[in-house]
């Protein structure tokens, strides 16, 4: 067994979440480790984790962006659906633990301005209304009643 860091338990959620239908972008990967963490990590910490993981075999970049490879899918597809997000981190740390890759791959090398600049558009967005998908809704906070007829006084009687 090796050791595994929590960071990069978290990059493969988030990129799991940011490529779900299409290969992720670095801003939508930084954009889910703000969700699933509620903080952004320093800029050499997640370069160097996403090259642990791309030189595991377990991400890799194409054209259009970032995405698992198939044994990662398939290790994510193994993870409980219901868990939270703190079970899901302890059982993919286990199973990352145990993993030991077959063949060699290149690592994935980022310069500190494309990770600098990645999460400088993640923090744009998060003020921007509307533009970031990834982070969750602000609740409104609205009265439970609403004002109406009923609320009035009733009128005199006579009779």
């Amino acid at each position: 067994m090796r050791q595994v860091h929590d960071l990069d338990v978290i990059i493969l959620l988030a990129t799991t979440l940011g490529s779900k239908r299409r290969p992720a972008q670095l801003v939508e990967i930084v954009a889910a480790v703000d969700l699933l963490q509620g903080a952004i990590p320093f800029v050499e910490k997640l370069g160097e984790a996403i090259r642990r993981l791309a030189a595991f075999g377990l991400i890799r970049v194409t054209e259009e962006g970032y995405m698992l490879t198939p044994i990662a899918q398939e290790l994510m597809a193994k993870q409980p659906k219901r868990a939270a997000t703190e079970e899901l981190v302890i059982t993919i740390k286990s199973d990352l633990a145990a993993y030991s890759p077959k063949d060699e791959y290149p690592p994935i090398l980022l310069t500190e301005d494309e990770l600098s600049t990645a999460i400088l558009a993640h923090k744009a967005s998060r003020k921007a209304r509307g533009q970031n998908l990834l982070m969750p809704k602000l609740k409104l906070d609205r009265h439970f009643k609403v004002e109406g007829r009923w609320r009035r006084a009733s009128g005199t009687r006579q009779g």
